[in-house]
């Protein structure tokens, strides 16, 4: 038969440990990684207007970058502290709690890079391609648009493709995370 536990002020006080917050941090990230990637974006594109779903993911992706900065950060920060063995080990990926750490930094790579580099570059190109078609009174993809139309849409191409494979690099790197973390657990030293 299993214990009952009962519920007390002092026990409900001990749910806000270090990996009870990391738990949280880990779940707040994933889910959020998970919507934005696969369901948020989708939905926007399919319900707005393009200028409306541009300004849309042009506000959204920044906050989204930074979130996800913060609590990796944070995560990757508490996963060493109580795994010692990170540090001791930290260029042998085939120990288990630095391949952890190891995922960690590639989520923390792969968002630092679309929030520094890769947005600011890809919202620059929106933006010129943006200007572009009022200055031809044509939409991007009319097959009549200019030839510098066309290179502006080739950039924007390339720039949401890195985007894109960067943030699944993250979304996979914390599946791999959070299976390690449901089968293993969280507690190091």
């Amino acid at each position: 038969m299993a214990k009952v536990e009962l519920l007390t002020l002092s026990s409900l006080f001990g749910l806000f440990s270090p990996q009870g917050v990391y738990l949280l941090a880990y779940a707040w990230l994933f889910g959020m990684s998970l919507w934005v990637t696969f369901f948020g974006g989708v939905i926007a594109y399919r319900a707005l207007p393009r200028p409306m779903f541009s300004a849309l993911q042009h506000q959204t992706f920044p906050k989204y970058f930074a979130i996800s900065i913060a609590l990796t950060s944070g995560m990757l920060g508490l996963w060493t502290w109580s795994h010692p063995d990170v540090i001791i080990h930290i260029f042998r990926p085939h120990v288990a709690d630095v391949a952890q750490a190891y995922a960690l930094a590639i989520v923390l790579l792969s968002q630092s890079l679309n929030y520094f580099v890769v947005g600011p570059m890809t919202s620059k190109v929106m933006f010129q391609r943006q200007k572009r078609e009022k200055e031809e009174g044509k939409s991007y993809n009319e097959p009549s648009a200019s030839a510098e139309m066309k290179a502006l849409n080739a950039k924007f191409g390339s720039l949401h493709g890195i985007s894109s494979l960067a943030n699944m690099g993250a979304v996979i790197a914390l599946g791999f995370h959070g299976l390690w973390i449901g089968n293993v657990g969280l507690r190091g030293y």
